[in-house]
């Protein structure tokens, strides 16, 4: 892989994360509002987990598999929606400091991020498609798969944090009270869950 073909992987990777925010990036404002930023990298690392296995997917050739069920996909889909609106309206009835905080555990931040991120079975589709552009076929491929799926990861965890931090920044001084951070965290699971159920599943 030469500098200027993994330039212009970087230069696709950004335009694609030139979007409005996805099911991920609203779990990690709910997340940094409720838990703090620092916290909040349980988050990061669980998302990030999900797209890692999500890229083996796609190195391993599992997407024709996928792609010959497409039952699967949608009951991976709707089962993440669920389980992000069951959570959210959980959290928006929460009330008091003590609440958020003992919700607040590493594994189930973790849990949550990762569900969300799974729940996009499509996310295999689109790193078999991705990859494939920039891979010199002349050259071994897992260690320029591991090359761009590393650069994904960091660049999405960066993000991640920065979506996270803004929130923090902008809405953490306006919503102070326990009662207005579990509502407006519990909102921004929920609409996770709305953002999640408006993708398509269909291959």
């Amino acid at each position: 892989m030469t500098l200027e073909t993994y330039l212009a992987y970087v230069g696709v990777i950004a335009v694609f994360f030139a979007t409005p925010p996805g099911p991920s990036q609203a779990l990690m404002i709910a997340s940094s509002l409720k838990h703090g930023l620092l916290k909040s990298r349980f988050t990061v690392a669980g998302d990030l987990s999900a797209n890692a296995l999500q890229m083996l997917a796609a190195g391993f050739g599992l997407t024709a598999l996928i792609a010959a069920s497409s039952s699967a996909l949608f009951v991976i889909k709707w089962l993440g929606v669920a389980y992000l609106l069951y959570i959210g309206i959980k959290t928006w009835r929460s009330s008091g400091a003590a609440t958020a905080e003992a919700e607040a555990t590493p594994r189930m931040l973790a849990r949550r991020a990762f569900f969300t991120s799974a729940a996009n079975p499509k996310a295999v589709f689109f790193f078999a498609a991705l990859f494939p552009q920039f891979i010199d076929g002349s050259a071994p491929l897992w260690p320029q798969l591991l090359i761009l799926g590393g650069t994904y990861l960091v660049i999405d965890g960066l993000l991640l944090f920065a979506w996270g931090g803004a929130a923090r920044g902008v809405l953490a001084p306006v919503v102070r009270s326990a009662d207005r951070l579990a509502k407006v965290s519990g909102a921004m699971m929920i609409a996770a869950a709305g953002l999640l159920a408006l993708r398509r599943v269909e291959v």
